[in-house]
């Protein structure tokens, strides 16, 4: 098992806040980062994803794959031609183990693509020894949507509502692959 290397919390008044955290992460990440988004319904997992697959210039519009678990986002050609990773983003809610997550086959697009698993706690960390958890908090109180469905609706809704409240976020890097990446930095305003 890995140890922890780097660690850093931050503060995400609101949604723009949340996608700038995703942007600043899109210029640290690249193919073969696993990142695991945890928190409740409507915390901000998909926004963030929304503001990392807009950094990395990918195909596609990033919205919750509750539904269909999973969605390849190709990159786009940049303006000198190159490309940038692809985006698999995965959300694992409904899936009933490690036996569902291996189905997804996963590990044959990892090392192209950053993968991010929302909902991956206990069953991602399987995929590689590296890899970045972050954990969003949003204040209690504040409701998710009202059937408990984690489509784009309860973490966008939430999100750009301005009286949903601040989220906190912490970002955990672990093995090797972190050991140089200051976090803090990304964090800071």
């Amino acid at each position: 098992m890995s140890d922890v290397v780097v660690r850093t919390e931050t503060d995400l008044p609101d949604a723009e806040a949340t996608r700038a955290l995703g942007a600043a992460l899109a210029g640290v990440l690249r193919a073969g980062d696993l990142v695991i988004l945890t928190g409740d319904l409507g915390a901000g997992k998909t926004t963030l994803t929304q503001g990392l697959g807009a950094a990395l210039g990918i195909r596609g519009q990033v919205a919750s794959p509750t539904f269909i678990v999973a969605r390849e986002h190709p990159p786009l050609p940049r303006e000198d031609g190159s490309r940038g990773p692809a985006l698999v983003h995965v959300d694992a809610y409904r899936l009933g183990g490690l036996g569902e997550l291996d189905a997804l086959d996963l590990d044959s697009s990892l090392d192209e693509s950053v993968t991010v698993v929302e909902w991956g706690r206990g069953l991602a960390e399987a995929l590689t020894d590296d890899r970045l958890e972050i954990d969003l908090e949003r204040p209690r109180g504040t409701a998710a949507s009202a059937d408990g469905d984690d489509g784009d609706a309860a973490d966008d809704d939430e999100e750009d509502d301005p009286g949903a409240g601040t989220r906190h976020a912490t970002l955990r890097g672990v093995g090797p692959r972190w050991a140089d990446v200051d976090l803090a930095a990304l964090t800071a305003r």
